[in-house]
Formats: structure tokens, C-alpha cells, sequence
């Protein structure tokens, strides 16, 4: 199976830990600190266990994975309609699935395929391969396998993001406010957003791994746009 190609590779990772290591300080509103937020959420030894693979492997998989599906979201809220059908399923995920932290025998991995399909439409076979490939061996089906987990667990970060987000400005209802054709070029809070995770504005020169991620998808990514 996928996992056992990538054994070998990840044992110089390996180490016990059941969450990811917390958010570096001063990182807020990268990619990585995206990332570190919602691993912390994440139980690593039930994720591997059901993945079949050790936690160093689930942890580094989940890391491509999850600046991929950020990345695919952001290439949509692009387009003022895809925003808004963004900001209805955001509107389906509240965030009691990670407040606490997750349990993940309440993710629906078949919510989690149709979400898959609405991001990267077609594409979605060869974003998981190409993530695959950067891991090694034949990883492919190990993050097509985990991406349908994250991605009801990226939709309830963001939209907790999103409502903190208005209750930190006293701001209206981003999500209303999308939902009721205020999303434009100028003015798409869902898009701001997730530019500003995967890192858009940092300093000339930078560049954060989920950066790097969304540069090898290139092309792959905005496919599900509507």
C-alpha cells in the first residue's frame, strides 16, 4: 500500500507526538502558520491509524496537503461566483467539527469527496499524484486517500477564521456578505483571506513550503471554478 512505500523514507522523521508542534511565533497569517493551526487540531495517531501509515508519514502527507487545498480555495474565490458557492459550503462547516479538538470518526469522508471535486474538479487525481510524487514512492494514493479527511476540517478553519475575523473588526458577516453578491475584484474578504494564510504580501524574496506546494501544482489548481 502507499503508506508502506513511504515507511522507510519517513523513519528519520519519526518521533512520538500525537499533535503537530505548535504555531512559531510571529508567523501569523503564513501558510505554515495555517497549516501549524490546523494540525494542532488534528489527533496524529488517529489520523495514521486510519491512514495506515506511522504519524511522521500522516504528518508530512497532511503538510502538502492541506497549503494544496487552501491553494485550490483561494484560485476559486477568485471568480465572484465560485467565491460564493465557496461561502456556502463554508456556511455548512461551522467549526464545532475542530473546536476541541477533532474527533476524526465524526469527519464525513464522503462530504470530504464532494468538497475534493468542487476545488479541483477534474484535477483532482493528478494534484493528488503530483503531491504524491514530491513525497516519494507511490504516494499518490496515500493523499488521495487523505484529502477527502482534511477537507471538511480546512472548510470549518477557515470558517472560524472568517466569523473571528468579523468579531475582530465589528465588521458584517463575510459570508453574508458574499453570500449576497458582495464579493467582487475589489472587495472579496473570502479571497483576502486566504491569500493573506498562503502567505500573499510577505516580504520580497520569501517563500513559505506551502508556497513552494502551490508552486509545483501551478496550472492544476482553480479547476473547480464555477
Amino acid at each position: 500500500m502507499p503508506g508502506e512505500c513511504l515507511h522507510a523514507r519517513s523513519s528519520v522523521l519519526a518521533r512520538p507526538f500525537d499533535r503537530a508542534l505548535p504555531v512559531a511565533a510571529g508567523r501569523k497569517g503564513t501558510a505554515v502558520s495555517a497549516v501549524d493551526d490546523i494540525l494542532a487540531d488534528i489527533p496524529m495517531s488517529q489520523l495514521a491509524a486510519q491512514l495506515g501509515v506511522d504519524q511522521a508519514t500522516a504528518e508530512q502527507a497532511a503538510r502538502h496537503a492541506i497549503p494544496a487545498l487552501l491553494g485550490g480555495m483561494q484560485a476559486n474565490s477568485k471568480d465572484p461566483a465560485s467565491a460564493m458557492s465557496l461561502a456556502g459550503a463554508l456556511g455548512d462547516h461551522p467549526s464545532d467539527l475542530i473546536d476541541g479538538g477533532v474527533d476524526l470518526n465524526q469527519v464525513n469522508a464522503n462530504d470530504g469527496e464532494k468538497i475534493i471535486g468542487h476545488i479541483f474538479g477534474p484535477n483532482q487525481d493528478q494534484v493528488a499524484q503530483t503531491l504524491g510524487g514530491n513525497l516519494g514512492g507511490q504516494a499518490g494514493g496515500l493523499i488521495k486517500q487523505l484529502l477527502p479527511i482534511l477537507a471538511p476540517i480546512v472548510l470549518a478553519y477557515l470558517s472560524k477564521r472568517l466569523r473571528g475575523q468579523r468579531q475582530g473588526t465589528g465588521q458584517d458577516d463575510p459570508l453574508g456578505s458574499i453570500l449576497g453578491g458582495g464579493a467582487s475584484a475589489t472587495s472579496n474578504p473570502l479571497n483576502d483571506l486566504l491569500s493573506s494564510m498562503l502567505g500573499g504580501g510577505g516580504a520580497p524574496g520569501q517563500q513559505s513550503s506551502g508556497g513552494s506546494i502551490l508552486d509545483m501544482l501551478g496550472g492544476l489548481l482553480g479547476a473547480g471554478r464555477r
